[in-house]
């Protein structure tokens, strides 16, 4: 295997894709899933035959993956394994394992062929920096963890790729970071903000937020410092989803991954995905805990790809809370409006339900009383509208910057989810 020329080809099939009607790819994307169906999908032990639709098989989440992981990869590695492996240099063979974070409290692994992995180099570099052919770059990644998928890009000629350790702090790499002069940046929304805040010697001509749901709040100060427009890659363990255009729609991965929703109410959507191109781990029909709300109209750039109007958090940070009429469910993206349209001056603040019946507002202790005040009683006005049963507290503390785990200004502790 030519891991270059996967690239290459990858690349090139990801940029002819994007020139596609939405019919003529559609048919593209029927063929490419039916011929995953009937030659990929059945060499995991795990569904053994291909169905005769999509829709026959199991909807399936990572619980029921990690349970049955020697069954969902077609050479039979197990999840011990596959931990033993990931702790020393990442290898299985020619296979290389990776892992999340864990921030959520359940930890995935995956583990692809080292073609799959030029192919998701060449897939990417086709959306985030689709000048590569004419141009050189210097792309830093600041994530919390490194991994032997980001190889495929150190190899090419095309990238120079630096990564930075979020969970070592920028202090003990900023200088690096700096010297590096990184022509894209990958972060989190809150390493990006912490670059601006700390007026960070960069000037990249793309800034991607990654990793962690971007919250309104965050995009104009890095916009504003950067002078440049905020874009996004929506990608977890189980793959890249979505990836914004020099026009600023955010694609769904729809050349690579097949698409199915399941409403959740006021608008929102939970993902179903198959990714009909990967070909040692299989998945099909894996539920995403992420909620989204999707555009209704077509991008400006032409591309035949649907759009994401805003991933707005996890299923598992919804208020979950008692109401006469039963329980109810208070997602992310309502908290969070809440708080940030009580007052122009709270520009950071954490929202947790503790408990079944108890809620802690965070503010800093340097925002003024009164806006505090009307924090409060907008999530106080909010949930009352919806006749919860809870009591919400008010704490002045700091919020500072946390490099050990993801940052979710809505986040629900009552259990960790799947």
């Amino acid at each position: 295997m030519n891991g270059p020329a996967e690239a290459v080809r990858a690349f090139a099939l990801t940029q002819w894709l994007s020139r596609k009607s939405r019919g003529n790819f559609e048919r593209w994307q029927a063929h490419a899933l039916r011929r995953f169906l009937d030659r990929d999908l059945p060499r995991a032990p795990f569904y053994g035959k291909p169905p005769r639709h999509l829709g026959d098989l199991p909807v399936i989440d990572k619980a029921t993956v990690m349970a049955n992981f020697e069954r969902f990869n077609i050479i039979g590695v197990s999840a011990a394994e596959a931990w033993k492996a990931q702790a020393g240099d990442g290898r299985i063979g020619e296979l290389t394992v990776g892992a999340s974070t864990g921030t959520s409290g359940n930890r995935g692994l995956f583990v692809i062929s080292e073609a799959e992995k030029y192919r998701w180099l060449g897939t990417i570099l086709a959306k985030a920096v689709p000048d590569l052919i004419w141009r050189r770059q210097r792309v830093a990644v600041i994530l919390p963890q490194n991994t032997r998928l980001y190889e495929s890009a150190r190899k090419s000629r095309r990238v120079d790729l630096g990564f930075f350790d979020l969970t070592r702090g920028p202090e003990s790499w900023r200088a690096a970071l700096e010297d590096f002069a990184p022509t894209v940046i990958i972060a989190p929304p809150k390493m990006l903000r912490h670059f601006a805040v700390e007026g960070f010697r960069l000037a990249p001509r793309r800034i991607f937020s990654a990793a962690e749901t971007l919250d309104p709040v965050d995009r104009p100060v890095i916009e504003k410092y950067f002078e440049r427009p905020l874009d996004q890659i929506y990608m977890a363990t189980e793959g890249l989803f979505a990836v914004t255009c020099r026009k600023g729609g955010l694609h769904l991965a729809e050349d690579s991954v097949y698409f199915e929703f399941e409403p959740t109410g006021d608008g929102l959507v939970m993902p179903l995905v198959t990714a009909f191109r990967r070909q040692t781990q299989i998945m099909a029909r894996y539920r995403m805990n992420d909620l989204l709300r999707l555009s209704e109209t077509p991008c400006r750039c032409g591309s035949p790809l649907r759009t994401v109007e805003e991933i707005v958090g996890r299923m598992d940070d919804a208020f979950r809370l008692a109401s006469p009429h039963g329980q109810i469910l208070v997602t992310p993206d309502i908290l969070r409006n809440a708080v940030l349209k009580a007052d122009r001056r709270i520009d950071d603040f954490r929202l947790v339900q503790t408990a079944a019946d108890a809620i802690e507002l965070s503010l800093a202790p340097e925002l003024a009383d009164e806006a505090a005040t009307a924090a409060y009683a907008a999530v106080r006005t909010l949930l009352a509208g919806r006749k919860a049963m809870a009591t919400i507290s008010l704490l002045r503390k700091n919020l500072p910057l946390e490099t050990g785990r993801k940052l979710r200004r809505v986040e629900c502790r009552l259990g960790a989810g799947p």
